[in-house]
C-alpha cells in the first residue's frame, strides 16, 4: 500500500491489543451480526461506527455496550474470511484503531505521557477545526 493509494478500510498494524470471545452470532437481514465480549482496557478504544480488526479483518463497529461490541458481516466478507468458522465461545484477536490511542496520548490521558506535557488539548483541537 502506497500513501497515494485509496484506503479501503482502516490502518491495521498486526499488533494484537486483546483477545475477545464471540458472545453471540445471528443472521440479521443481509448480514451476520457478531457480538464479542471484550476486556475493558481495549473496549475503551472501540467506538460505534469506528473500525476494529478481528483476526486481522477490518470491520465497522455497529454497537458498543459495557462489556462488548458488535459488527455486521456481509455474506462476501463472511465467506472470504475465517469469520465463517467462528462459533459462539470462540476466541479472536482484536486490534483497536490506533487513532484513538494517539488522540488519548495527545490529550494527556495516555500512560506514556511525554515529559513536559502537550500543548494540544480540547480547546486547541476545536480552534483548529478537529472538533
Amino acid at each position: 500500500l502506497r500513501l497515494s493509494d485509496r484506503l479501503g478500510g482502516h490502518l491495521v498494524s498486526g499488533h494484537i491489543d486483546c483477545v475477545a470471545t464471540l458472545k453471540r452470532s445471528y443472521r440479521d437481514q443481509n448480514a451476520v451480526r457478531m457480538e464479542f465480549k471484550t476486556p475493558p482496557d481495549a473496549l475503551r478504544y472501540i467506538v460505534e461506527k469506528g473500525s476494529v480488526a478481528i483476526d486481522g479483518i477490518s470491520l465497522t463497529v455497529n454497537a458498543v455496550t459495557a462489556d462488548s461490541f458488535s459488527v455486521a458481516v456481509i455474506p462476501h466478507s463472511l465467506e472470504m474470511t475465517t469469520l465463517k468458522d467462528c462459533r459462539e465461545g470462540a476466541r479472536v484477536n482484536i486490534e483497536t484503531d490506533i487513532i484513538g490511542r494517539y488522540v488519548e496520548r495527545l490529550l494527556g490521558g495516555g500512560r506514556q505521557q511525554a515529559a513536559g506535557g502537550s500543548s494540544i488539548d480540547l480547546d486547541f483541537l476545536a480552534k483548529n477545526g478537529f472538533l
